[in-house]
């Protein structure tokens, strides 16, 4: 085990320092001025909103350079293997005084730090927030948005049918750590879905090179990255109230919901790290990346299984990273390309659409995959529908939870692969 010293305490500025920024300028803007803000910023950008009394930051990863650098990535095949290995050979909690880095801040709802991000939210929205929950020995860590309703004087958090909703529906008001404003990686491995009974915290551990510094809280015994910007102690239901709209990952409105409660117990804010907010652009690139790149890489690691060679994997941006993916393969068999996809989608439910190409198309060149299926595509052999599947909650069109999803093998027959062959210069 490596001596607590050289653990990471999980802050963001920790992950700043790594990318070399030390000064981080900030900017004072407006409620609306938001969006715009961190669309046009594709590194990391600290700022103000007039009236609130918190720093925020967004676009810590807001490229996939960042993300590989963050990983010591030097290609798609080493990002995925290091997500991966972080499960199969997990880091060490080493733990540390819980007061020594966090100072008492509140007991009210009120000071939760949301921001609106788009006209039609439903309220404001931490969107970076991570749920910390223990049940008979097996903790959990993953995210869950928060809707602040300051009219009402409420918190809800949206839970989705996973290993939280699980602990929660047995336990029907579940205590929690909310972990706000951590290291990137920390959400990588919270957005990860491990067996039920892994601690997504060393999963965190591993990614950050071996070890992470935690604290128990003070309350609710609940362990936390020390470095995190705020912490919440709370209880999680069983009230529920209204929660939505949102802007999802598809940039669409999801749908109003009755979620739980948050009820606070305490607040606290780092004193050993300046607190920085964490705020993840509902729709934009980073949200698209932390939650899609771990799915990339299952999608990845179950083609690779099924298949001999495997040159790229992509979840589209047009697809919200979520409903599209593109698969470039080696060929050894026809019947690869179809093998392929079905692996595919066996490793991502909510997957809608796979694409499957030869290695010479590049899945990150739209034009390229337009050009394989006009060319080596026959829809009558290499299209295949599955009707009422299981699909995702975010996908629109799909009618109660039931979606139609497709296959296009637009790999080129072995037997006639010259002729498919493009000419070079």
């Amino acid at each position: 085990m490596r001596h607590m010293s050289n653990c990471l305490a999980g802050s963001i500025q920790e992950f700043l320092e790594s990318l070399g920024v030390t000064n981080l300028s900030e900017q004072v803007i407006s409620r609306d001025e938001v969006v715009e803000l961190i669309k046009n910023s594709k590194e990391p950008v600290a700022f103000r909103v007039a009236g609130k009394p918190y720093r925020f930051i967004a676009n810590l990863f807001g490229s996939r350079r960042h993300l590989y650098h963050a990983l010591g990535a030097g290609s798609d095949r080493e990002a995925y293997e290091s997500l991966m290995n972080s499960i199969n050979e997990p880091g060490n909690l080493v733990y540390d005084e819980f007061n020594k880095y966090f100072a008492f801040l509140s007991s009210s709802v009120m000071d939760l730090p949301g921001l609106r991000f788009y006209r039609r939210d439903g309220g404001e929205y931490i969107s970076s927030s991570i749920f910390i929950a223990c049940l008979d020995g097996v903790c959990n860590a993953s995210i869950h948005r928060i809707m602040i309703n300051r009219e009402e004087g409420y918190a809800a958090a949206r839970i989705v049918p996973r290993h939280l909703y699980t602990m929660l529906k047995e336990k029907k008001a579940l205590p929690a750590a909310i972990v706000i404003g951590t290291h990137p990686l920390i959400l990588l491995a919270s957005a990860m879905s491990p067996p039920f009974g892994f601690f997504e915290l060393r999963a965190a551990a591993s990614l950050l090179g071996g070890c992470l510094r935690v604290c128990k809280t003070p309350n609710l015994g609940l362990p936390v990255p020390c470095g995190a910007s705020m912490i919440v102690e709370a209880i999680l239901g069983p009230e529920r109230r209204r929660e939505g709209p949102f802007v999802d990952l598809l940039q669409l409105y999801d749908k109003v919901r009755e979620e739980p409660v948050l009820h606070v117990k305490s607040i606290y804010v780092n004193k050993v790290y300046d607190p920085l907010i964490h705020a993840i652009l509902p729709g934009g690139v980073e949200h698209m990346l932390l939650m899609g790149f771990p799915r990339e890489a299952a999608i990845y690691d179950s083609v690779r299984r099924s298949v001999p060679r495997v040159h790229k994997v992509r979840l589209t941006p047009g697809g919200g990273m979520w409903l599209h993916a593109i698969v470039a393969i080696e060929k050894m068999h026809d019947g690869d390309g179809k093998t392929a996809a079905f692996a595919a989608l066996a490793a991502h439910p909510s997957l809608k659409h796979v694409v499957v190409v030869d290695e010479d198309v590049d899945p990150d060149n739209p034009y390229d995959v337009e050009w394989a299926i006009a060319t080596r595509v026959q829809a009558d052999k290499d299209v295949i529908i599955v009707s009422n599947a299981r699909g995702s909650t975010l996908d629109p069109s799909a009618e109660e939870g039931l979606t139609a999803k497709m296959i296009i093998d637009a790999t080129a027959p072995l037997n006639r692969k010259e002729e498919f062959r493009r000419p070079v210069s």
